[in-house]
């Protein structure tokens, strides 16, 4: 009877001891906050498969913001304030107008010189009225990711046509960086490029993938899709004008994006690839 007492208070403090090492070690590991709402891409839908692969298969955490009540929902997401916690912040955005009260959670995280993310449309993540308050944020692509301020403008930031699609490949002098460990030389995505050239990336960063247009609507020349840099509060940079919702499909993007995540977050980049990731979400379009 004294064994079977003392067998089941062993039991209990070593399950005691499990939890409490597991409960630890989930409160250490790096928070991955995501912000989405971009009208076309299901921005809303692609990365929380992201986000759930890093909690299975890397150790992180992660939490997905969406706009509110749909992607089209352009003046409200909810739990911004969750970035006060966050160790990374990757945003797909597109021309949102959101209250000020919530872009001061942004505005704070990016203070903090803590690393950023962005997806494609995130070049032109907000679209306020001229004049306003808030125009600044009409830039954010420029101050947050090193990308073009906006779309249009001085900075001529265009695509080559919705009929067309984007081959990528490894720029030689990048083939060493870690975030493209594992990543294909060469590899075809459905996004059609978008123009940042000649003024972008700003000066200071690294090219790491150059895309060609492929059946182009107008004379195309090479840009860069993929690049790292430090932006204008000291944070690191990861920013890819790639994200079309079958890109998120071809294994050498997904690699690239979980390549980046870790980097980001000075954790050493899995040489080992846990597999593809099964991603298949349509492309949306606008719907407004």
């Amino acid at each position: 009877m004294a064994k079977s007492i003392l067998s089941t208070f062993l039991l209990v403090l070593f399950t005691c001891v499990t939890i409490n090492k597991t409960f630890a070690q989930s409160k250490k590991a790096p928070l991955v906050v995501f912000v989405t709402g971009d009208h076309e891409y299901s921005g809303e839908h692609t990365l929380p498969l992201i986000a759930a692969e890093l909690e299975k298969n890397y150790g992180f955490r992660t939490k997905v913001l969406k706009a509110y009540p749909d992607q089209n929902g352009e003046k409200d997401i909810p739990g911004l304030e969750v970035l006060k916690e966050a160790d990374l912040a990757v945003f797909y955005l597109r021309w949102r107008q959101l209250p000020k009260e919530q872009l001061d959670y942004i505005e704070a995280y990016l203070k903090s010189g803590k690393p950023v993310m962005g997806f494609r449309t995130t070049t032109h993540a907000f679209n306020y009225p001229k004049g306003s308050e808030l125009e600044k944020w009409n830039a954010f692509g420029e101050f947050a990711l090193n990308a073009p301020p906006g779309w249009g403008g001085k900075a001529a930031h265009t695509h080559y046509g919705h009929e067309s699609s984007t081959d990528v490949s490894i720029i030689p002098a990048a083939a060493k960086h870690p975030i493209l460990i594992g990543v294909a030389a060469n590899f075809h995505t459905r996004s059609w490029l978008y123009r940042v050239l000649p003024d972008y990336p700003t000066k200071g960063s690294e090219w790491l993938l150059m895309g060609k247009s492929v059946n182009p609507d107008k004379a195309a020349i090479e840009n860069p899709v993929a690049w790292t840099g430090t932006n204008s509060f000291g944070g690191k940079v990861f920013m890819t004008t790639l994200g079309h919702p079958e890109d998120f499909q071809v294994e050498a993007f997904q690699r690239l994006v979980i390549n980046a995540i870790h980097w980001e977050l000075g954790k050493k980049v899995p040489k080992t690839w846990k597999g593809k990731i099964d991603i298949n979400v349509p492309y949306r379009g606008m719907t407004k």
